[in-house]
């Protein structure tokens, strides 16, 4: 296999997680060596649709209300909590994948970006299917939901929504939430997740800034302004998807500005918000 969207499409369809893995690793080497390209302009057939990626029988996609919440407190909790973010590194390679394969008008500078977020995300879910299986379970024995990839579907017809709504609202999800997860994992003395939790953490941060950067690069040109583009999205889509508290410094590491922040975190106890 020569050409890159060739390979990103493999990657998308390949249906077993260890291979997508294998998969993702041996196609961003083969980029890096330049042993993958471009067709010639013109020349490829148009990116089809892809209602659903690749997936194994299991987990039982549910509604997200419908996901059940586990204390941290139990090695079943844990394994709950691992599974859960082993769920969005699995769909997070396949929404690298994606943008490779879907979004062409493109310098290469943004492949490069995207195949090695794929690459990056492929090493996230290993880490987390090994530590799986250390406390005793596997990816597909807990249901999870299928949000990540209903935006992708989404926003297939315009990068500049992808870019504004997966990795700068969905994915930056993480930024926000993955300290707390952190800390209360040490409180039990789980510090082998914290370990992983915490390489994932500093990672994503780069993951979400590719994602304001090209977000920033569509606005550009098409002669938007970024801040206020953000925010009309966010109103078109759903209020509420971008919500608080937030992670401003890893936010802001990530390409987000403090306006853009303004206004989503809850108000202090006991002030009114102004």
């Amino acid at each position: 296999m020569t050409d890159l969207h060739e390979a990103a499409l493999a990657c998308l369809r390949c249906t077993d997680p260890a291979g997508k893995v294998a998969l993702t690793h041996a196609m961003a080497a083969a980029w890096r060596a330049g042993e993958l390209r471009l067709p010639p302009p013109g020349s490829a057939a148009p990116p089809v649709a892809i209602a659903q990626p690749g997936r194994p029988e299991r987990p039982r996609l549910v509604a997200p209300r419908e996901v059940a919440r586990r204390g941290l407190g139990t090695p079943q909790g844990r394994a709950a909590l691992v599974h859960a973010v082993a769920h969005i590194e699995l769909n997070a390679i396949d929404l690298a994948w994606d943008a490779v394969y879907r979004f062409r008008a493109f310098p290469h500078a943004f492949i490069d970006d995207w195949v090695g977020v794929a690459d990056d995300e492929a090493r996230h879910y290993s880490l987390l299917a090994t530590r799986l299986s250390r406390l005793g379970h596997a990816y597909g024995d807990f249901d999870a939901h299928n949000g990540l990839w209903e935006m992708a579907v989404k926003t297939a017809d315009d990068p500049l929504r992808r870019m504004a709504l997966v990795p700068r609202v969905l994915e930056a999800r993480g930024l926000d939430v993955t300290p707390g997860m952190i800390e209360r994992l040490r409180a039990v003395g789980d510090h082998e997740t914290v370990a992983i939790l915490a390489l994932i953490l500093r990672e994503e941060v780069a993951h979400v800034a590719a994602g304001s950067r090209w977000f920033a690069w569509c606005c550009a040109e098409r002669g938007l302004a970024p801040e206020a583009t953000f925010r009309g999205l966010l109103a078109e889509v759903s209020p509420g998807l971008l919500r608080g508290p937030l992670n401003h410094a890893a936010r802001i590491e990530a390409g987000f500005t403090a306006q853009e922040l303004t206004g989503f975190d809850p108000p202090a106890p006991g002030l009114a918000r102004p």
